[in-house]
């Protein structure tokens, strides 16, 4: 399959509605959208007194206070947007129903381009039933494919910002990589910030397919090896920790001892995760990464610096 077309420069100073503006990523995503020229319009659930509200404002966003619950408050929060982006972070109540609520009110303001709250590795290629995160997305994105507006989803693997700690890959402390599987399997990674400003261009660039992916770098798990290796300037060994089947098994065995909870990423989420990398059937193809060429790409030794060096 060829890489997708070149971008269609957009239109002077669009509208650009984002949702979830608060969130890491969403806020990174305004920054980005601000510095290409947009005008960010933020939605924000009432009574919201973090302090994003201040960034976002600083920005130049327009801040608007708004009920999720209400189509009505939504739909004329979205009128006259070129855009409408999530950065959405939850569960059902949130990727599936306040997503709907979203998508329902920027169809009934006319608004031509929706992206929602993905990424993450291409669950596309993956059955229904073995990733409750990826399965949500999945459940939406075949509401959003019924809609009368045009779509884009931005896949771009796992944020390479959790190996420095939230993902059990990279055990610094042991000088450790752990992995599952094949060691030359080839995993997608892409910073927080590369994916916000791959969304923000991605928003503002009217003629988008249905799917862009995107990587950062991909990297097997010598590479990780070798990278966290050069990173802290001491020498990190491989750890085989059983087949992709085990790991399966595990994040089953996990999810069942575990008590039901509303984390939206518990343990064998995590895992669930993970499972899906290291079998390579997720494995995002083509990449568009050149869609955009302005934007410089992190690699996964430069997020392992990052790591605070009493840490290392």
């Amino acid at each position: 399959m060829a890489p997708s077309q070149a971008p269609i420069p957009p239109a002077q100073h669009p509208t650009i509605v984002l949702a979830g503006a608060t969130g890491d990523l969403g806020l990174r995503i305004a920054r980005h959208l601000v510095q290409r020229g947009a005008a960010v319009r933020a939605l924000v659930r009432g009574g919201n007194t973090g302090p994003a509200m201040a960034v976002l404002r600083e920005l130049g966003a327009t801040v608007v206070e708004i009920d999720f619950n209400s189509v009505t408050a939504l739909t004329q929060a979205c009128a006259g947007a070129d855009c409408v982006v999530s950065a959405l972070s939850g569960l059902r109540e949130v990727i599936v129903d306040a997503q709907k609520r979203l998508l329902d009110a920027a169809v009934a303001a006319g608004v031509p381009r929706f992206i929602p709250s993905d990424y993450c590795i291409d669950y596309t290629k993956l059955p229904a039933g073995g990733n409750r995160n990826l399965d949500l997305r999945r459940e939406f994105n075949q509401r959003l494919d019924q809609a009368p507006i045009a779509a884009t989803s931005v896949l771009n693997g796992m944020f390479t910002d959790l190996l420095t700690g939230q993902a059990p890959v990279v055990l610094f402390g042991l000088k450790r990589v752990v992995y599952w599987g094949d060691a030359n399997q080839p995993l997608d990674f892409t910073t927080i910030e590369n994916t916000a400003e791959f969304t923000a261009a991605a928003a503002l660039d009217p003629h988008t397919p249905r799917y862009l992916r995107v990587a950062g770098e991909v990297a097997t798990i010598r590479d990780v090896q070798r990278a966290a290796s050069a990173a802290t300037g001491q020498p990190f060994r491989l750890l085989w920790a059983g087949s992709v089947g085990v790991l399966g098994a595990l994040s089953k065995l996990t999810k069942a001892m575990m008590p039901k909870s509303d984390d939206v990423f518990p343990p064998w989420q995590g895992m669930q995760y993970l499972h899906d990398m290291f079998t390579g059937q997720s494995k995002l193809s083509p990449l568009d990464n050149a869609r955009y060429p302005e934007i410089r790409w992190t690699s996964v030794q430069e997020v392992l610096a990052t790591r605070p060096r009493e840490e290392k």
